[in-house]
């Protein structure tokens, strides 16, 4: 916590380790938000003097504070051009200094405004009843006022209408310009509160929703509970209470109905302030929980007591108001902000959120796979059969509303058709074929550097920024999804549109699932099926990837049997080159997990390449709070029958090999109670060893001791294989017999391998079968490779940054994997590494300190066994 609170105070970058079981979170919570406390209170102390003397003295050389409000990046200490003179220079000094004492005043203000609302909501229960009271009258009032209007235009008798008319919503609206500069259509989803400012805090992430709900519980019950303000973020997935919406299922297609249903609140208000143009226009849905009055209450009540997102989910429902944009207006005043980690790091999702860095904290916990999350938030693939759907919708839309589209949007529309064709092309496919009957002349990967990649496909012509912009400000995929969700799969043809009669079956072959096409809009009312996300929006993060820096990134070609199942992917080789902004803009970083080693790929790949200094970076590894004599990690080189454990590609599958490995299993099981997770290189090997086992007999002999469990390749099976695995374990613990546990097999980098709790009898030895090394013919593993052989230096002794990468991958997985055992500080466990490549010392170097200082090599297996049966003796009798 000391650490902790140096690293915030200084700014620096903070690589923290600290085991789980070893009190983390707390650790986290209570360091971070006691600087944050003291740094409040010094800020409001310079504010309070600022504000007495009325003047910012900054003639006695002393720094000008750090941020008096995180949002004011302006200071009085602007340097002035040459040669100007003195009564100017005082003069503009002057008037900063009274415009910072007026910008202090003001936020003065606002922070007693919002503390007294607070206070009032948090004494004062009627309010919030009598607010809840009011919405539920507006909307009853709002009901009566629709169905007059349906009573009215019944009367009136059906009026001819056009035949596009009412498909008004699907129509782009004009796109003015290509400058930096609001967009043409649409709601501008990260507009904050104009009164509030983004007052210092600190930013809390995590990987999962679950980590972050126990995370929200350790604050609750930490000493800082009551008084913090704290805010849960999450996707509309998690937090949306309409349930015309959460029936979608897809995320896609919960924030195109979300956004879309924005825009009709929006066209709403603004045809009752002006006259419509058409009195007959079909009226769209609104979000009953998405209002002014009702967001902001709900924002208040957020902040008035912490609360995980259940509580903020159960809290939108009472009060009628949507959580996910009530704790996004939460943001600005409040000081610890808890989100998933995707949610950080990608810039667009970032601003989205109305999340602002500038002078900010950021802890990201289970950083452990940060540089790999990195990776795959800016990565994107997209397949043959997306490109020529895509293509096939795009044209059908331009055909069906080409006479009300302005030259710019034709031109764009245009564009993307002409990149779509040339995607499908440089694959060797033909954008007026059948995708899935195409055959392709060559198969075969292939990479690519970015400027290749555009020459080849003779794109390079086409400026992807604009076309970007163009997407992003127009939301065509979302037009485009609102049309093919209305007309199906295709139109019907029709004499204004001859056109689109060839395109029919060609359609229907791209969706062989859909067995009846819509050539009606969908009624209201009727119930809508879950449809896969418009294939143009995977395509628009293709074309954002293929904006990146020529150096950063490859294109991969993928080719294979037929044009549907080749693809395109982009490839990000520089992960820093989007965590640079985070760590430009944060006042600190702190970057934490329970198995952080080896810790260089974060200095190197992420840090160094973002441009931070090394002096910057303050490491820390915190030992475990077990006993020394509660762990046994073993290294065992050879087995049973003195068979050399080396588990490479080339000997792994040897039937010796697979035999001594059974044979270890065997004498492990006689002395290990409860249960042993035995952890293979891949689902392959496990597969292999098993079938082998089951043949030869050994698995009949394990089960002798210990009941064997797999785990499952599909997720939705994990749970129940946990619960099993568990219970036979507690049922063996009473019962006694000869059966003394389960063997759960599993696999590095599976469900297993992370996230995981053995704590206890359930994990009491975890065996790791060889070192998992990543597949080093992979072509992007090959490319990074390169890639960080040419970008970064060389030590003096050490191995190419290239090998450097494989042997951290492994050991990371490693890591991961054993870290699931010894979960508190009375547990205890036995670790086994069978393979005797761990015996090298810059392998052991890559273990948890905590692991590394405490592992025994074994070169025979009759000392290891011996060791093993003397600590499990031990250690199972009762203290």
């Amino acid at each position: 916590m000391a650490e902790l609170y140096r690293v915030l105070e200084a700014g620096k970058i903070g690589i923290f380790e600290s085991p789980t079981g070893t009190g983390k979170s707390l650790s986290l919570i209570c360091g971070a938000l006691s600087w944050l406390r003291d740094f409040e209170q010094k800020k409001h102390q310079e504010e309070a003097r600022l504000l007495e003397t009325g003047t910012v003295s900054l003639s006695d050389g002393q720094e000008q504070p750090l941020s008096l409000s995180s949002s004011c990046t302006e200071t009085p200490d602007t340097l002035r051009p040459v040669g100007e003179p003195d009564w100017v220079t005082q003069f503009v000094q002057k008037k900063e200094e009274r415009d910072l004492v007026d910008r202090l005043k003001e936020e003065q203000v606002r922070r007693k405004k919002r503390e007294e609302r607070l206070q009032q909501i948090r004494h004062n229960a009627q309010l919030k009843y009598a607010a809840k009271r009011m919405r539920q009258e507006e909307e009853e009032m709002e009901r009566v006022l629709h169905l007059s209007r349906e009573v009215l235009a019944a009367g009136a008798g059906a009026e001819p209408r056009e035949q596009l008319a009412g498909e008004e919503d699907l129509v782009l609206a004009e796109y003015e310009s290509d400058e930096e500069k609001g967009a043409a259509s649409g709601v501008d989803e990260d507009e904050d509160d104009p009164e509030e400012e983004h007052v210092t805090k600190i930013y809390y992430c995590s990987r999962t929703h679950s980590q972050l709900a126990q995370f929200v519980h350790e604050v609750q019950r930490s000493p800082f509970g009551k008084d913090t303000r704290l805010v849960s973020l999450g996707s509309r997935q998690n937090l949306c209470i309409n349930e015309d919406v959460k029936t979608l299922g897809s995320a896609q297609l919960m924030n195109d109905r979300c956004m879309e249903m924005q825009r009709s609140k929006h066209e709403k208000s603004r045809a009752e302030e002006e006259k419509p143009k058409r009195r007959r226009q079909e009226r769209r849905a609104t979000c009953p929980f998405y209002g002014y009055e009702q967001l902001q209450l709900l924002r208040d009540q957020v902040l008035v007591g912490v609360k995980d997102i259940e509580q903020l989910v159960a809290l939108g429902k009472e009060a009628r108001a949507c959580p996910y944009y009530g704790s996004r207006s939460a943001i600005p005043a409040a000081q610890l902000v808890v989100l998933p980690y995707q949610m950080l790091l990608h810039a667009a999702t970032r601003q989205a959120a109305g999340i602002r860095l500038q002078g900010q904290v950021v802890l990201i916990d289970e950083a452990h796979n940060l540089i790999d999350t990195i990776t795959g938030i800016h990565s994107a693939e997209v397949s043959g059969s997306q490109l020529c759907q895509a293509h096939s919708q795009l044209l059908q839309y331009m055909e069906r509303y080409g006479k009300r589209l302005k030259a710019k949007n034709l031109m764009y529309i245009k564009q993307i058709l002409y990149l779509l064709e040339k995607f499908v092309t440089v694959l060797g496919g033909n954008i007026k074929q059948n995708p899935n009957t195409q055959s392709l002349s060559e198969t075969g990967t292939e990479l690519k550097t970015i400027n290749d990649f555009l020459f080849e496909s003779q794109i390079d012509n086409i400026n992807l920024f604009k076309v970007r912009r163009y997407c992003e400000r127009s939301m065509v995929s979302r037009k485009l999804f609102g049309f093919t969700e209305r007309y199906g799969t295709v139109l019907a043809p029709s004499k204004e549109q001859p056109k689109l009669a060839g395109f029919q079956h060609f359609l229907q072959s791209l969706q062989p699932t859909v067995t009846q096409t819509s050539v009606t809009p969908v009624e209201e009312g009727e119930a809508r099926v879950p449809r896969p996300a418009s294939p143009l929006m995977h395509i628009e993060s293709f074309l954002a990837a293929l904006t990146t820096a020529n150096q950063d990134g490859r294109v991969i070609l993928s080719r294979q049997g037929s044009l549907s199942q080749s693809s395109l992917k982009f490839l990000l080789l520089n992960p820093a080159v989007h965590f640079a902004q985070v760590v430009k803009e944060c006042r600190a970083v702190v970057i934490a997990g329970g198995t952080m080693q080896p810790v260089s790929d974060f200095r190197e790949q992420l840090l160094a390449c973002a441009g931070v200094e090394a002096e910057r970076v303050v490491e820390f590894s915190c030992g475990h709070v077990i006993p020394p004599d509660n762990i046994l990690p073993l290294v065992i080189c050879s087995g049973p029958s003195s068979q050399q454990l080396e588990f490479t590609y080339q000997k792994r599958e040897l039937p010796q090999m697979m035999d001594e490995t059974g044979r270890i299993l065997c004498n492990l099981c006689t002395v290990v109670p409860g249960g042993v997770v035995c952890f293979f290189p891949s689902y392959e090997y496990q597969r292999q060893v098993y079938a082998h086992w089951d043949k030869s007999g050994l698995l009949a002999r394990l089960a002798v001791r210990k009941k064997i469990f797999q785990e499952p390749k599909r997720a939705n099976q994990v749970e129940q294989v946990l619960m099993e695995y568990s219970r036979c374990i507690k049922c063996c613990g009473q019962a006694g017999g000869t059966v003394t546990g389960a063997l759960l097999l599993s696999v590095v980098g599976g469900k297993m391998s992370e996230g995981i709790n053995f704590s206890d009898n359930l994990g009491r030895c975890v065996v790791m079968v060889g070192m998992p090394y990543p597949n080093i013919k992979s072509p992007e593993l090959q490319e990074k490779m390169a890639y960080l052989d040419q970008t970064l230096p060389r030590g003096p002794g050490q191995p190419p940054p290239g090998k450097a990468l494989v042997e951290n991958l492994c050991m990371k997985a490693v890591n991961q994997s054993i870290g699931r055992a010894i979960r508190h500080q009375k547990d205890f466990a036995s670790i086994v590494l069978l393979d005797q490549r761990y015996a090298r010392p810059p392998i052991l170097g890559k273990l948890p300190a905590w692991i590394r200082d405490r592992v025994e090599v074994k070169a025979t297996f009759g000392p290891a066994f011996a060791a093993m049966r003397k600590f499990h003796r031990e250690k199972s009798v009762p203290s």
